[in-house]
């Protein structure tokens, strides 16, 4: 739970880090929760001392590494903060720091590391934008440790990949690593660079990228931040592009004071041009920012990007996830780099003419801030998405975008009004940028209010919220103009719902006179329009018209002013401040003044408006409430399971419109507060509705809330007369136990209980004064309703009087303090204080306490209702077997009343200790005084003292309720009643649960309390830090803080005999025959099981026995649903004695042969398997050292006194551990052998062999050996028919020797977990010259030479690490020895493998056709995985037999025999790794023999696998284990004139897997095989050429590495060099000159069609394309510009080839293409020269018609990186374009013009409109037969498209130049096509996007001008 006081405290900018008054904030913000509880609360020391006790039991906890007791104490831990004391800062940091080392511990199982992650951070509470709790000089973390896990999950090694399903520990490791980051030491970055960069490769970046921005700390930036940038300059990724964009928001925020920030001289960041970027990064980043954001351009609707396409090939880093809101990240970035960092841009549209060609640029910037300026050009490049009807998928990514903006800019305006802050007053926010800032977003937030979707129009509207609080002068006149128009229109919901939710967004601002002195006056008027949208036939109207309600009346008194004189001086200094803050540059206006075209009134005359507004209260309130008594008259009949009104739609509207209800009646004054309770009474007493029951009751309860004696005085009389007389009739006098629709004649009845209901619910003590009349009325009740409707409500009226009478809750809610609100001169005044914010130290809660005499009435309530009741209910129980329908229905009901009073009596009394008579604490391994305990805080019990004789009442009634209801639930369950019963135990089994749940407070509660806590404070929030909020908030704060307190004393309960009853009694109904009754019984049992300690460990001997043989199925199917829950799966499982028990009780169900039974049995057998992970047992029988650990517990000790320390607890923890530690480890080996046991049966059916094999292979442990048999079992099982249990016996031995290798080759127990073994062949390699280790590559291996394989070059990239890992080859005489301890089941393994023909029964089961659909047959990994563990475990004593199996497959026609053959050899191949170099040869002989006769005979339909198999040869290997393979890979002939594609793709396929799969090793080949593929790039098959253009880019990506000689060289470079990365150099761009020189002769050879495909410029030029196209969509698309940005002229050419279609889609294709991947900086100039010379110098006017989309794209793109110089170009050219021959070029240029005009020329708008004005002026249209009328329409239609374009410019606005252009566009109305099309299209497109505001847009236009626009839109009058 967040709060007020967690934010930052006040701190001076030069103030030492570790000041003590830093604490005394601390709890100086905490003393303001305790002042508000409504009893005297622990003082800190108190709190310190369980602080205390929780650690010194942790402590013992880790001291004997018992991590599952460790995790139950971190929930009490978690519990002491829950109470929100503060921590003193060395015990926060020394318990951050123990539980960073807990999560650094090897061997954990993910689930108990997830859980101390989230202890870490909820201990930090660093929450974002505010002050963190700790500092980096109170704490400081290691960063090696930690990267040494994340390493291990980064690149599992080899056969564990297969368990990574569903693992998601990478995730929360570089969360922690997040969260620790800023206490990373700064000093050690150089560190961190020098061990992340040697590991940077082509293939590792992506997934690197993440690792940078979790680790390297937010201070001395200057050290990583240019690499980071270079990298994502030079990488196409999604994911890198999100971690920066997030890193720049995170750094721009952190950074924002620049070096005087809090990381000082040395570790701030300078600010440079704007902010702290320079105007490249700058950009850069912002570029992207913009690419996120997925807007369309141009035709093309498809995403912009290929980056996200490209991460599609890098799996591997896809792991790593985390949302990440790139809009959040721009928008920080933006605002917390503005200031005033540039001269100022004066107004937008009066430029200084210039020459008639020079377009004048624009000077200056918006408000003289760049980084504003940037934001102006984005949001105006984006606006028109922000329409709604030009919605997509981008808009809420741009909504939020505003809503981020608006809160950034906010919380850093309040930030600057701190007095800590640290920024320098010239780099703050000034009023100019805030003004300019506010008029940006104005437009965008207008438009977008209106969004079709919610979330959108939510974004929207909060942003409006925020800009409102900013200037409100700007923004509210414009949002009430709209909703008044929008409330007043009937016919359009969409407006009015959005007009309802946008004013309850600006409510306060609206009702407050310090936020904005214009905005009382129109509440009323508001208000009445708002009645209307209450109407049952459309609740989201209702819903949104009840927000707007609530919102406005919570900050306001409803009361009419007119009637009094107002006390308040004209002006008050508070006031004349707001005034003057509407902007710094504006002097304030003198009264009167008119300002624009609203008038200014003075404030007198606004506060006398307001006053007389406040006489239409009365009209309003009683409209309302007539409006909802209606509403409540066309409610549908309530009816349905729960006797609902209608549907969800319907209940929902309902608690809208209570809440709303209630704050009314809050908020009214006595006068209008006695009219409502008139008119509410009038209705109440002369109607009885039976379909407005519940909600007329709710109605009636929100009056009492507020006046409960006047509400009592008026009702009660009345409806205790009405029920007497009801009942007296015979209301209710049906017997009914179960729900059912009420019988008409009882509504009179319902209606008077659910107004009493109403009526007592609230003030307890105005019920006093009626005591004895609600107690003979409740006794009434309770004896004479027999229908379950009547006495359920008879219940509910119970529960509610007694949790009025008892219960602690707040009470006056209202917006101010209740003295005064009652204060004299406030009713007169009240006006003045609306919308008031509190401190919490201001706001006085007023809490029901309950009275003696309150007390007092609910012991006669037990006592007289509840105790005869009861005695009703034992006598019952005595004839349970004779029961008829009226016995059953009396208990029920006298049930029913006694369960009702408990329910509402949860805080009566305070539990003392019980006595527990099962603990169930294990003697020999568990210790009592470890097992947890409630954290004992005062909550506010009403009777807390066990002498009090009232206490003991109160405990002696419930006592008996809890022995009847076991008393009643033993003797129902004995019963043979049958279906009649079932109501009875319901009742029984909710009883049950009231018993055992309705005490202090439950987990769902007060997980509601906190939502509507958190939503309330966050509705009032303009920024996290705000410690001022509404005066409920602060109320809903401290019920929370209380609440909170209660909790405490519900969790960890003890069991009392009676408890352990009711528990068997539960279990026991859990099992029931009957569905109803079971389900019942098991909510309530999983609950219960949250609460009470051990009680699932006493019921699983009952659950495990209901399973046994003999039970009825139902029985089983209980106990299997309970045993599905995963809470208990978990316990069982971790359970030292149980485990066993489930795993056994589940492999036993077969004896049940109901198929729903053995259903249930494989869906909770599945889950327990996959429940297991490798690490669980060890985690339970934790063996490694740890050091570390303990130095940081001794530290923490020292925080406490030496006697926190219990030594003799410890001594015996001690001495428990070995045994607990020794007892697992022999318990598992048991276990497995009675598993074993059981599935080794006969009779066992083959289900049950799959579950027994998934149990065994998930409990395969990674440190212990298992039994023998267990092996020989899963080897049998291997070569089963049933496919599902052949692949997981398969898996299991692949785990199973995985295991086997790892504890062979570990050292020690840490090695093994932190899987750092080492293969005794492997050695690494030092590099200390690189040139000489790449050339060593190619030497050959010699087993005697010294000579080592290396298989994985995964470094040098960048920069070489110090040493590489290596094998030596193994020699003729190596033999691996396995260990000892699994020697027996290697021979076990080993002697079933060589007889019976088993390979051959393996191969014959893999070689049967797939079971899946579909006909492609692919190679299956795990069947080649299981082949290479079995080569790598048994080496050649298995190579003949495979080799003599396989032989006859591999020729095999059956492409699955054939697949099956091809499956075995790879695995072969893979396995034969660490071979002796005889046997390897031996295989390879054969390979190579059986390749050569192969290769020849594979058919399209094989060649998949074969490729498979190679591939996964050649992949991470050292191409010289397999040189055969790679010499008869080079040896295939490479033939590009073949007949058939097939055989000439099948070769080179096969040698591009070689290129591919080689990487770095294939350079010394690659320039020959480039000029090969270039040779051949006019192939005449498709398919080869795609080849040829695959491989190119294979090796010119493979070419790419940049690598360097020191991490100081790579540094220095990223920083200094235009290139670092090298991206630029294009190695082969004389081969692609040469090319392309050939070109424009082979165009002029072009075939004539139909043979035009096959002309070599098509064959060529595709091929060329393709190639740029792959490239483009990879990872490294930047690499591609050197090629591509040359080509382009003849790319553009391309386009117009309209006889060849290919080439024309893949031209337009790459050049959209090439414009949407982020284009390197150096490159935007050439590219646009290419564009524009294209465009001016072609003759063809298709070439122009296709590069101008591609140009809009490419300039939306880099709309910041095009040069001014680059702009004009671009201008010019259009201009151009605008007069050209061809009308489809003409229209197209004015398309591109009115977007370029929009987004960066708007200085360049006045220039234009004059140059098109003179030209449409000069030209006169001759007749059609003169020769010049064609030259003369085509330049007239160019000046009308010009103008056209500019109007079009501006969607949303009507600029002061507009109106004078329709009357030259209508003068040409009528000219003939395009001209008149041209214009009537403009005309109707500008109606379109100006239809929200024509009420206002129409009035700039005069007469003639609006008669112009009709006659734009229709042509001339027919008549005129």
């Amino acid at each position: 739970m967040a709060s007020l006081s967690t934010t930052s405290l006040a701190d001076t900018p030069n103030m030492d880090v570790d000041d003590p008054s830093e604490l005394d904030n601390d709890y100086t913000a905490f003393q303001s929760y305790l002042d508000a509880a409504p009893y005297p609360c622990e003082s800190q020391q108190e709190m310190l001392a369980k602080l205390e006790q929780i650690i010194s039991k942790m402590h013992v906890c880790i001291n004997v590494k018992n991590w599952t007791v460790l995790s139950t104490w971190d929930g009490v831990l978690e519990c002491w903060l829950l109470m929100r004391y503060p921590i003193p800062k060395p015990i926060r940091a020394k318990l951050v720091r123990l539980y960073y080392e807990l999560i650094l511990l090897p061997g954990i199982e993910a689930r108990t590391c997830r859980n101390w992650i989230h202890m870490f951070n909820r201990i930090l509470a660093n929450k974002s934008s505010t002050r963190r709790k700790l500092q980096p000089a109170d704490l400081q973390l290691p960063w090696q440790p930690l990267w040494r896990i994340v390493k291990k999950e980064l690149w599992p090694s080899g056969r564990k990949r297969s368990d990574l399903g569903g693992r998601n520990m990478i995730n929360l490791l570089l969360f922690t690593a997040e969260r620790a980051k800023p206490y990373f030491p700064a000093s050690e970055i150089p560190e961190m660079l020098a061990a992340f960069m040697p590991l940077v490769t082509r293939h590792t970046i992506v997934g690197m990228f993440p690792v940078f921005t979790s680790f390297f700390p937010p201070t001395h930036i200057h050290l990583y931040l240019p690499t980071l940038l270079a990298f994502s300059r030079a990488i196409n990724s999604t994911v890198v592009d999100e971690r920066l964009l997030e890193l720049a928001g995170e750094l721009s925020e952190e950074h924002v004071s620049g070096s005087a920030g809090p990381a000082g001289e040395e570790g701030g960041a300078k600010w440079k041009d704007i902010g702290i970027w320079s105007e490249a990064d700058w950009n850069f980043l912002v570029g992207k920012g913009l690419t996120s954001m997925e807007v369309p351009v141009g035709t093309n609707r498809n995403a912009s990007t290929t980056a996200s396409h490209a991460d599609q090939h890098q799996k591997w880093a896809l792991r790593i996830k985390k949302t990440i809101s790139r809009q959040q990240a721009l928008a920080k970035m933006l605002v917390y780099s503005m200031a005033v960092d540039g001269p100022a841009r004066t107004s937008s549209t009066a430029t200084p003419r210039s020459a008639e060609h020079q377009l004048a640029q624009p000077t200056g910037f918006v408000a003289g801030s760049k980084a504003l300026d940037t934001l102006d050009r984005l949001i105006t490049s984006t606006e028109s998405f922000f329409h709604p009807s030009n919605s997509g998928a981008y808009t809420i990514a741009l909504t939020s975008f505003l809503q981020y903006l608006a809160s950034s800019f906010c919380q850093r305006i309040r930030e600057e009004e701190q007095a800590q802050c640290r920024t320098p007053v010239a780099q703050r926010l000034t009023p100019a940028i805030r003004r300019a800032f506010v008029a940006i977003l104005r437009t965008p937030s207008l438009l977008a209010m209106f969004s079709k979707d919610p979330v959108s129009m939510g974004c929207a509207q909060s942003t409006l919220r925020s800009l409102a609080m900013l200037e409100p002068g700007l923004i509210m006149p414009e949002l009430l103009d709209r909703a008044y128009s929008g409330l007043e229109v009937v016919n359009e919901t969409h407006r009015t719902t959005a007009v309802l939710t946008m004013l309850n967004a600006i409510a306060r601002t609206l009702v407050s006179e310090k936020l904005w002195f214009e905005g009382q006056k129109h509440l009323v008027p508001l208000l009445e329009l708002s009645i209307p949208g209450i109407d049952l036939n459309d609740p989201v109207k209702t819903t949104c018209a009840n927000g707007f309600i609530v919102a406005a009346v919570q900050h306001i008194r409803i009361g009419d002013l007119s009637t009094h004189a107002s006390a308040l001086p004209a002006y008050d200094e508070e006031m004349m401040d707001v005034v003057a803050t509407d902007g710094d540059d504006v002097a304030p206006f003198p009264t009167g003044t008119e300002l624009g075209d609203t008038p200014v009134l003075s404030r007198e005359e606004e506060r006398t408006l307001v006053r007389d507004s406040t006489a239409g209260f009365a009209d309003w309130v009683t409209s309302l409430f007539r409006r909802v008594l209606a509403l409540y008259e066309n409610l549908p009949e309530e009816g349905g399971r729960n006797n609902k009104t209608g549907g969800k739609t319907e209940e929902n509207t309902l608690t809208a419109i209570k809440a709303m209800v209630d704050i009314v009646c809050l908020h009214l004054s006595d006068h209008l507060f006695d009219l409502v309770l008139r008119l509410v009474y009038d209705y109440g007493t002369t109607n009885a509705k039976s379909n407005a029951v519940r909600a007329f009751g709710q109605l009636v309860g929100c009056l009492a809330r507020v006046r409960p004696e006047e509400t009592l005085a008026k009702f009660l009389p009345h409806c205790i007369a009405q029920v007497e007389e009801e009942l007296k009739h015979g209301a209710s006098s049906v017997r009914t136990t179960s729900q059912n629709a009420a019988v008409p004649s009882d509504t009179t009845l319902h209606w008077n209980m659910a107004i009493l209901r109403g009526c007592l619910g609230y003030g307890g003590a105005a019920v006093l004064k009626h005591k004895e009349r609600v107690l003979e009325l409740l006794s009434l009740l309770v004896e004479k309703t027999k229908g379950e409707r009547g006495y359920s409500g008879t219940g509910r009226l119970l529960s509610r009087l007694l949790h009025n009478l008892a219960g602690t809750y707040p009470i006056n809610s209202r917006f101010v303090n209740t003295a005064e609100w009652q204060d004299p001169a406030f009713e007169k005044d009240h006006n003045a204080q609306w919308g008031r914010f509190y401190q919490a130290k201001d706001v006085v809660v007023e809490w029901h306490i309950p009275s003696p005499e309150e007390i007092d009435f609910v012991m006669d309530i037990l006592n007289r209702i509840g105790k005869p009741a009861l005695d009703r209910v034992e006598q019952l129980l005595e004839t349970t077997t004779k029961w008829d329908g009226v016995d059953r229905n009396d208990f029920c009901r006298y049930l029913h009343a006694c369960r009702s009073i408990w329910s509402g009596l949860p805080t009566i009394y305070q539990e003392q200790a019980k006595v527990v008579p099962e603990p169930l604490v294990r003697q020999d391994v568990e210790i009592a005084e470890l097992v947890v305990s409630h954290l004992d805080v005062r909550a506010g019990f009403t009777l807390t003292d066990p002498e009090d004789p009232r206490y003991q009442k109160v405990v002696a009634h419930r006592l008996r309720f809890g022995d009847v209801v076991n008393r009643a639930a033993f003797a129902l369950r004995q019963n043979t009643g049958g279906e009649d019963h079932i109501d009875a135990v319901m009742g029984v089994v909710r009883s049950i649960d009231v018993f055992l749940l309705s005490y202090a407070m439950t987990r769902t509660a007060i997980e509601s309390l906190h939502k509507n806590y958190t939503q309330a404070r966050d509705v009032n929030r303009v920024w996290p830090g705000q410690k001022e909020n509404s005066r409920l908030v602060f109320l809903k704060r401290a019920q929370v803080f209380h609440c909170n307190r209660l909790y405490m004393h519900g969790l960890y309960r003890q069991r009392s005999a009676l408890d352990d009853s009711l528990l068997k009694e539960l279990i026991e109904l859990s099992l029931s025959p009957y569905t109803r009754i079971r389900k019942q019984a098991q909510a309530v049992f999983h609950n219960v099981s949250g609460y009470y300690l051990r009680s699932t460990r006493f019921v699983l001997p009952t659950l495990f026995a209901a399973l046994s043989k003999g039970n009825d199925p139902d029985r089983m199917k209980g106990a299997l649903y309970v045993l599905g829950n995963k809470g208990i799966t978990g316990y069982a499982l971790g359970d030292l004695v149980y485990q066993e028990h489930l795993y056994l009780s589940l492999l036993e169900c077969q004896h049940e042969e109901k198929p729903s039974v053995q259903k249930l049995a494989s869906t909770v057998s599945n889950d327990v398997a996959t429940y297991l992970r490798e690490e669980s047992a060890h985690t339970e029988a934790y063996t490694l050292e740890i050091g570390r650990l303990l130095d940081v517990v001794a530290s923490l000790e020292t925080e406490f006194l030496p006697s926190m320390i219990n030594h003799k607890l410890l001594d015996e923890a001690v001495a428990k551990s070995g045994v607990r530690i020794s007892r697992r480890n022999e318990g598992y080996t048991n276990m497995l052998l009675s598993i074993l046991e059981v599935a080794v049966r006969p009779k066992t059916h083959w289900r049950y062999v799959q579950i027994a094999i998934r149990f065994l292979s998930a409990l395969l442990r990674r440190e212990i050996a298992p039994p023998p048999g267990v092996a020989q079992f899963f080897l049998e099982h291997s070569t089963s028919p049933q496919p599902s249990i052949r692949s997981s016996a398969q898996l299991a031995i692949v785990r199973l020797t995985s295991h086997i290798k790892m504890r062979t080759h570990s050292k020690s127990a840490k090695e093994l977990w932190l899987d750092e073994w080492s293969h005794p062949l492997e050695k690494r390699i030092p590099i200390t010259n690189p040139s000489a280790f790449t050339q060593s590559l190619e030497n050959n291996v010699d087993a005697t030479e010294h000579g080592v394989y290396i298989d994985k070059i995964n470094t040098g990239f960048l920069l070489w690490a110090s040493s590489i890992k290596g094998y030596s080859p193994a020699g003729s005489d190596f033999v691996m020895s396995w260990e000892p301890a699994s020697q027996s089941s290697l021979r076990a393994l080993s002697d079933s493998l060589l007889k019976d023909n088993y390979f051959q029964k393996l191969a014959t089961l893999w070689g049967q056709e797939s079971g899946k659909s579909g006909g492609n047959a692919e190679l299956r990994g795990d069947n080649v995985a299981y082949i290479k563990t079995l080569a790598k475990m048994f080496e050649h004593q298995v190579l003949d037999e495979i080799l003599k199996v396989i032989d006859p497959l591999l020729s095999d026609p059956d492409k699955f025999k054939q697949r099956a053959g091809a499956e075995f050899l790879a695995g072969l191949w893979r396995g034969s790794k660490h071979w002796p170099s005889p046997v390897s040869e031996k295989l390879w002989t054969w390979s190579i023999e059986h390749l050569n006769s192969v290769f020849p005979q594979i058919k399209p339909d094989t060649f998949p696998f074969w490729q498979s198999a190679i591939a996964a040869q050649i992949s991470d290997r050292d191409p010289r284990r397999s040189q055969p393979l790679v010499d008869w890979i080079l040896a295939l002939p490479l033939d590009f004139t073949g007949d058939s594609a097939f055989a000439m793709s099948k070769s080179l396929y096969t040698f591009g897997l070689l290129a591919d799969g080689l990487g770095v090793r294939f350079r010394p080949r690659a320039d020959k095989t480039v000029a090969l593929l270039f040779d051949n790039a006019n192939n005449g098959y498709n398919e080869i050429r795609a080849h040829v253009s695959a491989y190119l880019h294979i090796i010119v990506r493979d070419q790419w590495s940049p690598t360097f000689p020191s991490l100081a060289a790579l540094l220095e470079a990223c920083d200094t060099s235009e290139d670092p990365l090298g991206l630029r150099v294009a190695k082969y761009n004389d081969q692609v000159n040469e090319i392309m020189s050939r070109l424009p002769k082979l165009k002029e050879e072009r075939l004539p069609p139909p043979r035009v495909s096959q002309s070599e410029y098509d064959k060529i030029g595709l091929t060329l394309l393709q190639w740029i196209w792959i490239s483009a969509y990879s990872s490294h698309a930047a690499m591609i510009f050197p090629y591509a940005v040359p080509m382009m002229p003849e790319i553009l050419r391309m386009s117009e080839l309209n006889d060849s279609s290919d080439l024309q889609v893949y031209s337009s294709a790459v050049l959209y293409v090439l414009s949407a991947v982020a284009v390197p900086d150096v490159y935007v100039q050439d590219v646009l020269n290419n564009f524009v010379s294209a465009i001016k110098s072609s003759t063809s006017w298709r070439i122009r018609l296709h590069a101008l989309p591609a140009l809009v794209v490419f300039f939306y793109r880099n709309l910041l990186s095009i040069s001014a110089e680059g702009v004009s170009r671009v201008m010019d050219v259009l201009l151009e374009c605008l007069a050209d021959e061809n009308v489809e070029v003409r229209q197209m240029a004015s398309k591109v013009l009115s977007g370029v005009v929009r987004c960066s020329q708007r200085q360049s708008i006045v220039p234009l409109k004059n140059r098109f004005l003179a030209l449409v002026r000069r030209i006169v249209l001759p007749g059609r037969r003169d020769p010049t009328y064609a030259e003369a329409l085509r330049s007239l239609h160019s000046a009308i498209l010009g103008l056209c374009a500019l109007i079009e410019s501006f969607p949303y606005s009507v600029e002061p130049w507009m109106p004078a252009l329709t009357e030259v566009l209508a003068a040409h109305a009528t000219d003939p096509p395009p001209i008149s099309t041209t214009i009537r299209n403009c005309a109707s497109e500008f109606k379109k996007t100006h239809q929200d505001t024509w009420h206002k847009d129409q009035l700039l236009f005069d007469e003639d001008q609006l008669q112009s626009l009709s006659t734009m839109l229709v042509g001339t009058s027919y008549y005129a």
